[in-house]
């Protein structure tokens, strides 16, 4: 099981360097195109904030650890293991509470937007947006994860003083 995971994990990192480098190639493109060549190409733009959104997204649902993000734990590191195991549950069930109490309003937003297309492209924003519900669905899955494993006693990612 662990050997799948880490090769699932393996695949969402090939995909999150995909998207930076497609990114930052229509980057450079659109800065040659426009500086250096003086014609500008208006699509670049469009494909720069698509893939700049996907990358985000996916990236947060299924490359990032938890450690990796941003963590604002001034009173959990002066905590003892145990009050710090119910910080990580409370944060993970307001978590999923939130993004579940969410979900029916999102995919609804996102299945809406089916009738719009992008201005230059003219692609469908459900399936821009899309990325959206796949990172929310993700993150509950994930957080789930996290509370049914600090509910049996492991889990839990002490802070760390030194801020790494």
């Amino acid at each position: 099981m662990r050997a799948a995971l880490r090769w699932l994990k393996a695949r969402a990192e090939n995909v999150a360097a995909g998207l930076l480098a497609a990114l930052f190639l229509t980057f450079v493109l659109q800065i040659v195109a426009r500086y250096g060549i003086s014609y500008p190409i208006g699509w670049t733009l469009e494909v720069c904030l698509t893939l700049w959104l996907w990358l985000v997204f996916w990236t947060a649902a299924f490359v990032l650890e938890d450690r990796d993000h941003v963590r604002f734990d001034l009173l959990a590191v002066a905590a003892s293991r145990r009050v710090q195991q119910v910080f990580a549950l409370v944060s993970a069930v307001a978590i999923i509470a939130g993004l579940l109490a969410a979900l029916p309003a999102t995919i609804d937003y996102i299945t809406f937007y089916k009738i719009k297309r992008s201005a230059t492209l003219r692609i469908r924003l459900d399936v821009v947006f899309s990325i959206y519900g796949i990172f929310a669905v993700a993150v509950i899955a994930g957080y789930a994860l996290r509370a049914w494993s600090i509910l049996r006693g492991r889990g839990v990612d002490p802070p760390r003083l030194d801020g790494s």
